[in-house]
């Protein structure tokens, strides 16, 4: 983890920061003249960074950041690796504010009430632009003065004399930079930093975009795309994704194409939705197509099933599809679950877009527990999208905000079965991120889960796969603490392994043995 506090130039790949930023920064840090100038009263203080930021932050791309300046509202300027300029204020919200130091400390000199033209849109005009400006200069003129002080600092660094719409525009560009590369998290809770000024586009005109142009391709007959998409299953299912939401009537024999090759992934989303547009056409003709498809295997057999059989009429067809699209999809790409859009995006590489995504969704549930709660059952919580949440963010490689999401999911959880699997999972999670002592404290939930459940979810858990991986879990930590060198905690946590696997019916108790044998051995080296 990157810390905020960090004064001097970090090193990436062997260069520094400063190499990487500019001249500017480097007169600052030579001239006190034209230091103190930067500090006020334009709030760019280089003596603030060597206090840091207001709190531990880390960015949720895991870049490193050199803290640079703070200003006299608690917050603070970072150089991320590229040398942009990130900005955090002292209340929770962050944004890039420009390629460069140079590039920043032109904003800030050039329109010290920046803070203020976040919220400017491209369709202003450039008479609300400058009122603006004018509005807020003129109100820190009534303090001090910024013209003469201005100019001499411009001169100095060697920066241009820019309008202050060029400067907002700029500043605008620089913001729509911040996600997915530049969101700053807070270190210890996970949390992301609100977003200053404008957002991005939606999530899935980033993730769509192959896709449409997949489906342009397809639609001007280029042989060669025919085959490669067909044959990329995640071109594919992407540039489905795009027929979905851009339905043209002369897409059917490229939709057939699609579908028949979709198959090779069994039962997807994107197969039954291949299947409904070649439906939603009303051509018979298509049923043994679809039959084919739907008796690919069992699983496609049940995903696929109520559809109509070989001799069903246009309308019966019709009738099937409609009420398939009107329960799972839709042409709105707005109206798609979240994570239909974070699978995508991280099955093209999209890893920071999806990351990004999917830890505002989690720190909106933090925020507003009740967006987990039933329709028609307001005291009655629907946990399952944390514990999707969890996975998401393993697939990702992101074991803290995994934890996070987890952490919340195990405390949620109501019967005993649930607590004591959500413990394990918690258990296995913390001990792959190597948080051990955290991890015999999630064991010793389940334990206790298993010994005073307080309901009779449990009754059977000696002869069922939980009891199986409880036990597994035991013998992995009791592992990872004999090679951490914590015997003690070694030998207490493996007595309380073997306790449980003598409990598990032999059934049960299948593959264990082996792994408890291996456990025991290094136990004694240990010992």
């Amino acid at each position: 983890m990157a810390s905020s506090e960090a004064a001097s130039p970090l090193s990436v790949d062997g260069v520094t920061f400063c190499d990487m930023t500019d001249h500017a920064l480097w007169l600052l840090r030579q001239d006190r003249r034209l230091a103190e100038l930067a500090a006020f009263p334009f709030d760019f203080d280089l003596d603030r960074a060597a206090h840091g930021h207001v709190e531990e932050v880390r960015l949720a791309s895991g870049g490193p950041l050199e803290t640079v300046a703070g200003d006299d509202t608690g917050g603070t300027y970072f150089v991320c690796a590229d040398g942009s300029v990130l900005y955090a204020d002292s209340e929770g919200a962050a944004g890039i504010i420009g390629s460069s130091v140079d590039e920043a400390l032109e904003l800030v000199i050039g329109l010290p009430g920046w803070r203020g033209y976040t919220g400017l849109s491209p369709d202003d005009r450039e008479e609300k632009i400058l009122a603006c400006v004018a509005e807020t200069e003129d109100e820190i003129r009534e303090y001090y003065g910024i013209d003469e002080e201005r100019a001499e600092l411009r001169s100095a660094l060697g920066f241009p004399k820019r309008s202050p719409v060029e400067l907002v525009r700029r500043l605008r560009v620089a913001l729509l930079r911040t996600e997915p590369d530049f969101v700053l998290l807070n270190a210890d809770e996970g949390c992301a930093y609100d977003r200053i000024g404008p957002t991005g586009p939606p999530l899935w005109e980033p993730v769509l975009a192959a896709g449409r142009a997949d489906l342009a391709c397809l639609r001007e007959g280029d042989h060669a795309a025919w085959r490669e998409v067909a044959e990329d299953p995640v071109r594919r299912r992407i540039t489905l994704r795009a027929a979905q939401f851009d339905r043209a009537e002369g897409d059917l024999e490229l939709l057939r194409h699609l579908l028949r090759h979709e198959t090779r992934s069994s039962m997807t989303d994107e197969l039954r939705l291949a299947a409904m547009l070649v439906g939603l056409r009303g051509d018979t003709g298509d049923l043994p197509l679809l039959l084919e498809v739907r008796e690919t295997d069992f699983d496609t057999a049940c995903g696929l099933g109520g559809m109509p059989e070989p001799g069903a009429s246009a309308d019966e067809l019709r009738q099937w599809a409609r009420a398939l699209d009107e329960s799972m999809f839709g042409s709105d790409p707005s109206d798609e679950p979240v994570s239909t859009w974070t699978d995508l995006a991280r099955d093209q590489g999209m890893v920071d877009l999806a990351r990004v995504t999917l830890i505002r969704e989690l720190d909106n549930i933090f925020m507003d527990q009740s967006r987990l709660r039933r329709p028609g059952a307001s005291r009655t919580l629907a946990t399952a999208p944390l514990s999707g949440l969890a996975r998401d963010f393993e697939e990702l490689g992101d074991l803290p905000q995994a934890l996070r999401a987890q952490r919340l999911y195990a405390a949620l959880q109501e019967t005993a079965w649930d607590r004591a699997s959500a413990r394990h999972t918690l258990a296995r999670l913390e001990r792959e991120a190597g948080q051990l002592p955290q991890a015999a404290d999630s064991l010793a939930a389940v334990r206790a889960a298993l010994a005073t459940p307080g309901d009779d979810s449990l009754r059977h858990w000696q002869q069922v796969n939980l009891g199986r991986f409880i036990a597994e879990e035991h013998y992995r930590l009791t592992l990872a603490l004999a090679d951490a060198g914590r015997p003690e905690e070694t030998r207490a946590l493996l007595t309380a392994a073997d306790a449980i696997l003598g409990e598990l019916s032999e059934n049960a108790a299948n593959g264990i043995h082996e792994l408890a044998e291996r456990t025991a051995a290094r136990v004694r080296e240990v010992n």
